[in-house]
């Protein structure tokens, strides 16, 4: 029996019982990931790829945004043209409750702290 075919648009995500502390942590620990992940909160929808302003070129942003997803941070999905990206919330909050608050706060009062 054979699989059926994956389309090249299908963007590869953890299933919720795959999340892993680790590399939820890591993937929030650079600044522009920890940035995309806080504007993704504060929308609190979804956002194209083009709609984020980083000081960083296309491709490091996209390595950005796949090192979120894999982590299952975030979930990025095809809609026409554009890739939608969105905070995957409910999984983090089930899997490590209080954790994406604590660190959205933190990096709320360190932004304000270092203007």
């Amino acid at each position: 029996m054979t699989s059926p075919a994956v389309s090249s648009r299908d963007l590869p995500h953890p299933a919720r019982d795959e999340i892993r502390l680790e590399p939820v942590l890591h993937a929030l620990s650079d600044p522009m990931r920890l940035a995309i992940v806080r504007e993704l909160a504060t929308v609190g929808d979804e956002l194209t790829c083009s709609q984020f302003e980083l000081p960083v070129t296309k491709s490091t942003t996209t390595h950005h945004f796949r090192v979120l997803r894999e982590a299952g941070v975030i979930r990025q999905i095809y809609r026409g043209t554009a890739k939608m990206n969105g905070l995957r919330k409910d999984d983090l909050d089930d899997l490590f409750p209080g954790l994406l608050d604590a660190l959205l706060g933190a990096a709320d009062r360190q932004a304000v702290r270092l203007g």
